[in-house]
Protein backbone atom coordinates (compact mmCIF):
# COMPACT_ATOMS: atom_id res chain seq x y z
CA UNK A 1 0.00 0.00 0.00
CA UNK A 2 0.92 3.25 -0.89
CA UNK A 3 0.21 5.88 1.33
CA UNK A 4 0.19 9.97 0.78
CA UNK A 5 0.34 12.08 3.75
CA UNK A 6 -2.54 14.47 4.36
CA UNK A 7 -3.21 17.68 4.40
CA UNK A 8 -3.41 18.02 7.88
CA UNK A 9 -3.21 21.99 8.32
CA UNK A 10 -6.04 22.48 10.62
CA UNK A 11 -4.53 19.74 13.05
CA UNK A 12 -0.95 21.61 12.79
CA UNK A 13 -2.45 24.60 12.93
CA UNK A 14 -5.19 24.47 15.79
CA UNK A 15 -4.47 21.18 17.21
CA UNK A 16 -2.00 21.14 20.54
CA UNK A 17 1.40 20.22 20.19
CA UNK A 18 0.90 17.32 22.36
CA UNK A 19 -0.83 15.20 19.81
CA UNK A 20 0.95 11.82 19.66
CA UNK A 21 -0.57 9.21 17.82
CA UNK A 22 -1.77 10.88 14.93
CA UNK A 23 2.44 11.76 14.24
CA UNK A 24 3.04 7.72 14.10
CA UNK A 25 -0.37 7.42 11.53
CA UNK A 26 -0.37 10.33 9.34
CA UNK A 27 -3.83 9.81 7.40
CA UNK A 28 -7.10 10.98 8.22
CA UNK A 29 -9.44 7.91 9.90
CA UNK A 30 -12.82 7.86 8.90
CA UNK A 31 -14.18 4.74 9.41
CA UNK A 32 -13.97 1.68 11.17
CA UNK A 33 -16.23 -1.82 12.02
CA UNK A 34 -14.24 -4.81 13.64
CA UNK A 35 -10.64 -4.65 13.29
CA UNK A 36 -10.29 -2.68 10.68
CA UNK A 37 -10.30 0.94 9.93
CA UNK A 38 -10.30 3.44 6.54
CA UNK A 39 -9.29 6.31 6.01
CA UNK A 40 -11.07 9.33 4.12
CA UNK A 41 -9.23 8.37 0.54
CA UNK A 42 -10.22 4.71 1.30
CA UNK A 43 -7.43 2.87 2.47
CA UNK A 44 -8.10 -0.01 4.71
CA UNK A 45 -5.67 -0.55 8.02
CA UNK A 46 -6.28 -4.09 9.89
CA UNK A 47 -5.91 -2.70 13.84
CA UNK A 48 -3.47 -4.56 16.04
CA UNK A 49 -4.43 -1.31 18.51
CA UNK A 50 -7.71 -1.34 19.59
CA UNK A 51 -8.11 1.84 20.81
CA UNK A 52 -5.85 1.30 23.22
CA UNK A 53 -7.25 -1.68 24.58
CA UNK A 54 -10.86 0.04 24.90
CA UNK A 55 -12.35 -1.72 21.84
CA UNK A 56 -11.58 -5.69 22.98
CA UNK A 57 -14.54 -6.08 21.10
CA UNK A 58 -13.87 -3.99 17.96
CA UNK A 59 -14.88 -0.99 16.17
CA UNK A 60 -18.24 -0.25 16.52
CA UNK A 61 -19.73 -3.93 16.93
CA UNK A 62 -23.18 -4.21 15.69
CA UNK A 63 -24.93 -6.04 18.88
CA UNK A 64 -23.26 -3.16 21.29
CA UNK A 65 -24.52 -0.69 18.70
CA UNK A 66 -27.85 -1.87 18.01
CA UNK A 67 -28.30 -1.47 22.19
CA UNK A 68 -26.92 1.63 21.99
CA UNK A 69 -28.99 3.17 19.31
CA UNK A 70 -31.90 1.82 20.68
CA UNK A 71 -31.38 3.33 24.05
CA UNK A 72 -30.87 7.04 22.19
CA UNK A 73 -33.56 6.58 20.28
CA UNK A 74 -36.04 5.95 22.91
CA UNK A 75 -34.37 9.30 24.63
CA UNK A 76 -32.61 7.54 27.22
CA UNK A 77 -31.05 9.02 30.05
CA UNK A 78 -27.47 10.47 28.54
CA UNK A 79 -25.96 12.47 31.43
CA UNK A 80 -27.04 11.84 34.86
CA UNK A 81 -24.32 12.03 37.85
CA UNK A 82 -24.90 9.27 39.86
CA UNK A 83 -28.52 9.78 39.82
CA UNK A 84 -29.96 6.59 39.63
CA UNK A 85 -31.18 5.31 36.15
CA UNK A 86 -32.40 2.06 34.28
CA UNK A 87 -29.13 1.99 32.35
CA UNK A 88 -27.33 2.10 35.70
CA UNK A 89 -29.30 -0.44 36.92
CA UNK A 90 -29.47 -2.94 34.54
CA UNK A 91 -25.15 -2.32 34.52
CA UNK A 92 -25.26 -2.98 38.20
CA UNK A 93 -27.07 -6.06 37.70
CA UNK A 94 -25.59 -7.53 34.89
CA UNK A 95 -22.18 -6.86 36.40
CA UNK A 96 -22.98 -8.64 39.60
CA UNK A 97 -24.76 -11.59 37.91
CA UNK A 98 -22.07 -12.06 34.96
CA UNK A 99 -19.13 -11.39 36.55
CA UNK A 100 -19.08 -11.24 40.34
CA UNK A 101 -20.97 -13.81 41.38
CA UNK A 102 -19.55 -16.48 39.01
CA UNK A 103 -15.98 -15.68 40.81
CA UNK A 104 -17.42 -15.22 43.83
CA UNK A 105 -16.05 -11.14 44.39
CA UNK A 106 -17.77 -9.27 46.93
CA UNK A 107 -17.24 -6.07 45.15
CA UNK A 108 -18.70 -2.99 46.14
CA UNK A 109 -18.75 -0.81 42.58
CA UNK A 110 -18.09 2.81 42.68
CA UNK A 111 -17.94 5.11 39.45
CA UNK A 112 -15.30 7.39 40.05
CA UNK A 113 -15.39 9.25 36.49
CA UNK A 114 -15.14 8.48 32.83
CA UNK A 115 -11.04 7.70 32.74
CA UNK A 116 -9.04 5.04 33.99
CA UNK A 117 -7.19 7.90 35.84
CA UNK A 118 -10.03 8.53 37.37
CA UNK A 119 -10.30 5.06 38.71
CA UNK A 120 -6.60 4.80 40.07
CA UNK A 121 -7.21 8.54 41.79
CA UNK A 122 -9.77 6.87 43.48
CA UNK A 123 -8.46 3.84 44.23
CA UNK A 124 -5.34 5.89 46.16
CA UNK A 125 -7.62 8.03 48.13
CA UNK A 126 -9.52 5.06 49.09
CA UNK A 127 -6.44 3.32 50.15
CA UNK A 128 -5.47 6.01 52.17
CA UNK A 129 -8.35 6.97 53.81
CA UNK A 130 -9.08 3.24 55.05
CA UNK A 131 -5.54 2.99 56.85
CA UNK A 132 -4.77 6.60 57.52
CA UNK A 133 -1.19 6.49 55.82
CA UNK A 134 -0.15 8.62 52.89
CA UNK A 135 2.54 6.26 51.13
CA UNK A 136 1.51 4.05 48.40
CA UNK A 137 4.66 1.71 46.91
CA UNK A 138 4.58 0.83 43.30
CA UNK A 139 6.50 -0.67 40.43
CA UNK A 140 9.68 -0.26 38.37
CA UNK A 141 8.15 0.81 34.80
CA UNK A 142 4.30 1.12 35.68
CA UNK A 143 1.97 3.24 34.15
CA UNK A 144 -1.25 4.01 35.93
CA UNK A 145 -2.77 7.15 34.26
CA UNK A 146 -1.51 11.23 33.59
CA UNK A 147 -3.13 12.99 36.71
CA UNK A 148 -0.72 13.91 39.49
CA UNK A 149 -1.76 11.01 41.92
CA UNK A 150 -1.43 8.56 39.41
CA UNK A 151 2.10 10.12 37.96
CA UNK A 152 3.31 9.59 41.48
CA UNK A 153 2.87 5.44 40.92
CA UNK A 154 4.08 5.61 37.41
CA UNK A 155 7.84 4.96 36.45
CA UNK A 156 8.07 6.36 33.19
CA UNK A 157 10.65 9.53 33.52
CA UNK A 158 9.19 11.44 30.27
CA UNK A 159 5.85 11.50 31.55
CA UNK A 160 6.57 12.22 35.51
CA UNK A 161 8.33 15.35 34.12
CA UNK A 162 5.06 16.65 32.95
CA UNK A 163 3.95 17.06 36.01
CA UNK A 164 5.70 20.01 36.75
CA UNK A 165 5.66 19.45 40.57
CA UNK A 166 7.84 16.84 42.99
CA UNK A 167 5.60 13.52 42.94
CA UNK A 168 5.32 12.35 46.49
CA UNK A 169 4.25 9.24 48.78
CA UNK A 170 4.85 6.82 46.05
CA UNK A 171 7.65 4.47 46.30
CA UNK A 172 8.74 2.10 43.34
CA UNK A 173 9.63 -1.30 44.07
CA UNK A 174 11.24 -3.74 41.37
CA UNK A 175 8.09 -5.73 39.66
CA UNK A 176 8.77 -9.27 38.67
CA UNK A 177 12.18 -10.14 36.84
CA UNK A 178 13.40 -6.86 37.01
CA UNK A 179 16.02 -7.77 38.72
CA UNK A 180 16.78 -10.98 36.33
CA UNK A 181 16.32 -13.26 39.20
CA UNK A 182 19.35 -12.56 41.00
CA UNK A 183 17.73 -11.41 44.47
CA UNK A 184 14.50 -13.08 45.92
CA UNK A 185 11.53 -11.97 45.17
CA UNK A 186 10.79 -8.91 48.06
CA UNK A 187 13.41 -9.60 49.45
CA UNK A 188 14.43 -6.04 49.57
CA UNK A 189 11.06 -4.80 49.93
CA UNK A 190 10.44 -6.81 53.16
CA UNK A 191 13.68 -6.34 54.39
CA UNK A 192 12.78 -2.56 54.08
CA UNK A 193 9.62 -3.07 55.67
CA UNK A 194 10.59 -4.66 58.69
CA UNK A 195 13.94 -2.18 59.29
CA UNK A 196 13.23 1.16 61.37
CA UNK A 197 15.74 2.84 59.86
CA UNK A 198 14.92 2.47 56.78
CA UNK A 199 13.19 5.15 56.10
CA UNK A 200 10.23 3.89 54.54
CA UNK A 201 6.74 4.96 55.67
CA UNK A 202 5.00 2.44 55.99
CA UNK A 203 2.57 2.06 52.98
CA UNK A 204 -1.62 2.37 52.81
CA UNK A 205 -1.24 -0.09 49.82
CA UNK A 206 0.60 -1.76 46.94
CA UNK A 207 -0.96 -0.89 43.29
CA UNK A 208 0.32 -3.63 40.97
CA UNK A 209 -0.54 -4.29 37.14
CA UNK A 210 -0.09 -8.26 35.75
CA UNK A 211 1.18 -7.30 32.57
CA UNK A 212 2.92 -3.78 32.34
CA UNK A 213 1.19 -2.31 29.26
CA UNK A 214 2.79 0.97 28.44
CA UNK A 215 5.85 -0.58 30.28
CA UNK A 216 7.16 -3.21 27.92
CA UNK A 217 4.79 -5.85 28.12
CA UNK A 218 6.26 -7.27 31.10
CA UNK A 219 4.92 -10.44 32.32
CA UNK A 220 4.17 -11.16 36.15
CA UNK A 221 4.19 -14.74 36.88
CA UNK A 222 1.22 -15.85 39.23
CA UNK A 223 3.49 -17.10 41.56
CA UNK A 224 4.92 -13.47 42.05
CA UNK A 225 1.50 -11.88 42.12
CA UNK A 226 0.46 -14.42 45.06
CA UNK A 227 3.40 -13.42 47.04
CA UNK A 228 2.78 -9.94 46.58
CA UNK A 229 -0.95 -10.83 47.87
CA UNK A 230 0.59 -12.61 50.64
CA UNK A 231 3.13 -9.86 51.52
CA UNK A 232 0.40 -7.22 51.98
CA UNK A 233 -1.64 -9.29 53.94
CA UNK A 234 1.20 -9.79 56.24
CA UNK A 235 2.04 -6.12 56.21
CA UNK A 236 -1.68 -4.70 56.48
CA UNK A 237 -1.42 -3.23 53.44
CA UNK A 238 -4.24 -3.18 50.68
CA UNK A 239 -3.86 -4.45 47.26
CA UNK A 240 -4.40 -2.90 44.59
CA UNK A 241 -4.80 -4.45 40.82
CA UNK A 242 -4.64 -1.63 38.51
CA UNK A 243 -6.25 -3.92 35.68
CA UNK A 244 -7.61 -1.04 33.35
CA UNK A 245 -5.54 -2.27 29.93
CA UNK A 246 -5.36 -6.51 31.08
CA UNK A 247 -8.88 -6.57 32.93
CA UNK A 248 -11.90 -7.15 30.81
CA UNK A 249 -10.44 -10.25 29.19
CA UNK A 250 -7.12 -9.14 27.58
CA UNK A 251 -5.41 -11.67 29.33
CA UNK A 252 -8.26 -14.42 29.03
CA UNK A 253 -10.13 -14.73 31.95
CA UNK A 254 -11.96 -11.51 32.48
CA UNK A 255 -10.28 -10.01 35.11
CA UNK A 256 -5.84 -10.51 34.57
CA UNK A 257 -5.34 -11.61 38.13
CA UNK A 258 -7.60 -14.53 38.17
CA UNK A 259 -4.89 -16.82 36.44
CA UNK A 260 -2.52 -16.14 39.95
CA UNK A 261 -5.69 -17.06 42.13
CA UNK A 262 -5.36 -13.77 44.33
CA UNK A 263 -8.53 -11.22 45.54
CA UNK A 264 -7.43 -7.74 45.50
CA UNK A 265 -8.93 -5.55 47.93
CA UNK A 266 -9.18 -2.65 45.07
CA UNK A 267 -9.38 -3.29 41.57
CA UNK A 268 -9.44 -0.60 38.68
CA UNK A 269 -11.20 -0.96 35.33
CA UNK A 270 -11.86 1.06 32.14
CA UNK A 271 -10.75 1.24 28.41
CA UNK A 272 -12.97 -1.84 27.39
CA UNK A 273 -15.69 -2.08 30.52
CA UNK A 274 -17.93 0.17 28.14
CA UNK A 275 -17.39 -2.16 25.07
CA UNK A 276 -17.71 0.62 22.66
CA UNK A 277 -15.00 2.75 23.52
CA UNK A 278 -17.14 5.00 25.62
CA UNK A 279 -15.70 6.82 28.48
CA UNK A 280 -16.25 4.70 31.57
CA UNK A 281 -14.42 3.37 34.27
CA UNK A 282 -14.78 1.52 37.76
CA UNK A 283 -13.16 1.52 41.28
CA UNK A 284 -14.11 -2.07 42.88
CA UNK A 285 -13.36 -2.92 46.65
CA UNK A 286 -14.05 -5.38 49.35
CA UNK A 287 -17.18 -4.23 51.46
CA UNK A 288 -15.84 -2.95 54.27
CA UNK A 289 -13.59 -0.26 52.79
CA UNK A 290 -16.28 1.41 51.67
CA UNK A 291 -15.90 4.33 54.13
CA UNK A 292 -16.61 7.07 51.45
CA UNK A 293 -18.58 9.87 52.99
CA UNK A 294 -21.50 10.63 49.92
CA UNK A 295 -19.76 13.07 47.75
CA UNK A 296 -16.43 12.74 48.45
CA UNK A 297 -15.03 11.85 45.40
CA UNK A 298 -17.51 12.84 42.33
CA UNK A 299 -17.70 14.11 39.27
CA UNK A 300 -19.39 15.65 36.71
CA UNK A 301 -18.98 12.39 34.31
CA UNK A 302 -18.97 9.98 36.13
CA UNK A 303 -22.35 8.52 35.37
CA UNK A 304 -21.94 7.95 31.43
CA UNK A 305 -25.59 6.21 30.87
CA UNK A 306 -24.68 5.39 27.17
CA UNK A 307 -21.93 3.61 28.61
CA UNK A 308 -24.23 1.63 30.79
CA UNK A 309 -25.88 0.16 28.00
CA UNK A 310 -23.37 -1.17 25.86
CA UNK A 311 -21.33 -2.45 28.81
CA UNK A 312 -24.79 -4.43 29.93
CA UNK A 313 -24.96 -5.61 26.27
CA UNK A 314 -21.04 -6.45 25.86
CA UNK A 315 -21.32 -8.89 29.01
CA UNK A 316 -24.76 -10.37 28.14
CA UNK A 317 -22.73 -11.05 24.31
CA UNK A 318 -19.44 -11.77 25.89
CA UNK A 319 -18.79 -13.52 29.03
CA UNK A 320 -22.46 -15.18 30.13
CA UNK A 321 -21.43 -18.59 28.26
CA UNK A 322 -17.43 -18.55 29.17
CA UNK A 323 -16.67 -18.32 25.42
CA UNK A 324 -14.51 -15.44 24.95
CA UNK A 325 -12.08 -16.43 27.56
CA UNK A 326 -11.40 -19.57 25.64
CA UNK A 327 -10.97 -17.79 22.04
CA UNK A 328 -8.84 -15.35 23.59
CA UNK A 329 -6.27 -17.79 24.72
CA UNK A 330 -6.25 -20.01 21.72
CA UNK A 331 -6.36 -16.31 19.58
CA UNK A 332 -3.09 -15.97 21.66
CA UNK A 333 -1.66 -19.65 20.73
CA UNK A 334 -2.02 -17.96 17.26
CA UNK A 335 -0.12 -14.89 18.34
CA UNK A 336 2.53 -16.80 20.07
CA UNK A 337 3.32 -19.11 17.15
CA UNK A 338 4.01 -16.60 14.83
CA UNK A 339 6.12 -14.71 17.07
CA UNK A 340 7.74 -17.70 17.57
CA UNK A 341 9.00 -17.70 14.17
CA UNK A 342 9.50 -14.24 13.67
CA UNK A 343 12.03 -13.95 16.72
CA UNK A 344 14.04 -17.20 15.29
CA UNK A 345 14.14 -15.66 11.72
CA UNK A 346 15.76 -12.54 13.77
CA UNK A 347 18.00 -14.80 15.92
CA UNK A 348 20.99 -12.83 14.96
CA UNK A 349 19.62 -9.27 16.25
CA UNK A 350 18.60 -10.71 19.56
CA UNK A 351 14.70 -10.93 18.88
CA UNK A 352 12.42 -11.79 21.65
CA UNK A 353 8.67 -11.98 22.61
CA UNK A 354 6.46 -11.94 25.77
CA UNK A 355 2.44 -11.57 26.30
CA UNK A 356 -0.42 -13.22 27.85
CA UNK A 357 -3.63 -13.83 26.15
CA UNK A 358 -3.79 -10.85 23.53
CA UNK A 359 -1.53 -8.66 24.50
CA UNK A 360 2.27 -9.00 23.22
CA UNK A 361 5.25 -7.35 23.11
CA UNK A 362 8.38 -7.94 20.46
CA UNK A 363 11.57 -6.65 20.92
CA UNK A 364 14.85 -6.24 19.12
CA UNK A 365 19.11 -5.66 20.28
CA UNK A 366 18.89 -2.37 18.68
CA UNK A 367 16.15 -0.72 20.73
CA UNK A 368 15.12 1.89 18.11
CA UNK A 369 14.13 -0.87 15.66
CA UNK A 370 10.46 -1.47 17.34
CA UNK A 371 9.67 2.22 15.95
CA UNK A 372 11.00 1.34 12.03
CA UNK A 373 8.67 -1.63 12.47
CA UNK A 374 5.55 -0.11 13.15
CA UNK A 375 6.22 2.61 10.73
CA UNK A 376 6.94 0.55 8.25
CA UNK A 377 3.45 -1.55 9.06
CA UNK A 378 1.32 1.41 9.12
CA UNK A 379 2.70 1.65 5.31
CA UNK A 380 1.48 -1.84 4.66
CA UNK A 381 -1.95 -1.29 6.37
CA UNK A 382 -1.53 -2.21 10.13
CA UNK A 383 -1.89 -0.39 12.80
CA UNK A 384 1.00 -1.18 15.72
CA UNK A 385 2.22 1.05 18.50
CA UNK A 386 5.11 0.86 20.83
CA UNK A 387 5.53 0.33 24.16
CA UNK A 388 8.43 0.53 27.04
CA UNK A 389 10.32 3.47 28.11
CA UNK A 390 12.67 3.91 25.07
CA UNK A 391 9.64 2.45 22.88
CA UNK A 392 11.59 -0.36 22.58
CA UNK A 393 8.69 -2.94 22.49
CA UNK A 394 5.93 -3.63 19.53
CA UNK A 395 2.88 -3.94 20.82
CA UNK A 396 0.38 -6.16 19.85
CA UNK A 397 -2.79 -5.39 21.42
CA UNK A 398 -5.82 -6.72 18.52
CA UNK A 399 -9.31 -7.04 19.12
CA UNK A 400 -10.55 -9.94 21.25
CA UNK A 401 -13.25 -10.27 18.22
CA UNK A 402 -10.70 -10.72 15.88
CA UNK A 403 -11.10 -13.68 13.10
CA UNK A 404 -8.27 -16.24 12.97
CA UNK A 405 -7.81 -14.65 9.10
CA UNK A 406 -7.53 -11.35 10.24
CA UNK A 407 -4.90 -12.20 12.83
CA UNK A 408 -2.86 -14.33 10.15
CA UNK A 409 -3.07 -11.20 8.25
CA UNK A 410 -2.04 -9.08 11.01
CA UNK A 411 0.89 -11.35 11.99
CA UNK A 412 1.94 -11.89 8.44
CA UNK A 413 1.77 -8.00 7.53
CA UNK A 414 3.99 -7.59 10.85
CA UNK A 415 6.61 -10.24 9.63
CA UNK A 416 6.95 -8.56 6.52
CA UNK A 417 7.47 -5.03 8.32
CA UNK A 418 10.22 -6.90 10.51
CA UNK A 419 12.03 -8.42 7.27
CA UNK A 420 12.25 -4.56 5.73
CA UNK A 421 13.22 -2.92 8.99
CA UNK A 422 16.58 -5.42 9.31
Amino acid sequence: MTITPPELSVFETLESEVRSYCRGWPTVFDRAQGARLTDEDGHEYLDFFAGAGSLNYGHNNPVLKRALIDYLERDGITHGLDMATTAKRTFLETFQEVVLRPRSLPYKVMFPGPTGTNAVESALKLARKVKGRESVVSFTNAFHGMSLGSLAVTGNAFKRAGAGIPLVHGTPMPFDHYLDGQVPDFLWFERLLEDQGSGLNKPAAVIVETVQGEGGINVARAEWLRALADLCRRQDMLLIVDDIQMGCGRTGAFFSFEEAGVTPDIVTLSKSISGYGLPMSLCLFRPELDVWEPGEHNGTFRGNNPAFVTAAAALDTYWADGQMEKQTLARGEQVEQALLAICEENSAYGAHYRGRGLVWGLEFADRSRASKVCARAFELGLLLETSGPESQVVKLLPPLTITPDELDEGLRTLSRAVRETV
